[in-house]
């Protein structure tokens, strides 16, 4: 018996063209913003994607001079597609290598101490 809950796909194709013009989008903006990034802090960057669930994926970059930032993409396949469009080095884990190039300043370290000790 025929699951009566789902609504049938339009027979145009429009939903879904809709739905990939909007992700499409979507990786354009990421992309451009992570190569905006890159140029701006040293001319290169490194990232790694992160799966957040149903919110999205969290793309992690850090820079040629080492500041480091974050994007959120709707979906994981949209964050896969921005980076490699964007010709970034994507690493598969946040590992120590990786982790060691990020520069922190004055402004991380307090607001770390601030966690630290129950003000953040």
């Amino acid at each position: 018996m025929a699951d009566d809950t789902q609504q049938p796909a339009a027979q145009d194709g429009t939903t879904d063209s809709r739905a990939a013009a909007r992700a499409e989008r979507r990786t354009a903006r990421l992309a451009k913003q992570i190569g905006a990034f890159a140029r701006k802090h040293g001319g290169t960057a490194e990232g790694q994607v992160a799966y957040l669930g149903e919110r999205g994926a969290r793309i992690v970059l850090v820079a040629a001079d080492g500041t480091w930032g974050d994007l959120v993409a709707p979906t994981y396949a949209v964050a896969e597609q921005a980076v490699a469009r964007s010709g970034i080095t994507v690493h598969a884990s946040f590992d120590g290598e990786f982790a060691a190039k990020v520069t922190t300043g004055p402004y991380e370290w307090k607001r770390m101490a601030g966690i630290q000790v129950g003000n953040g």
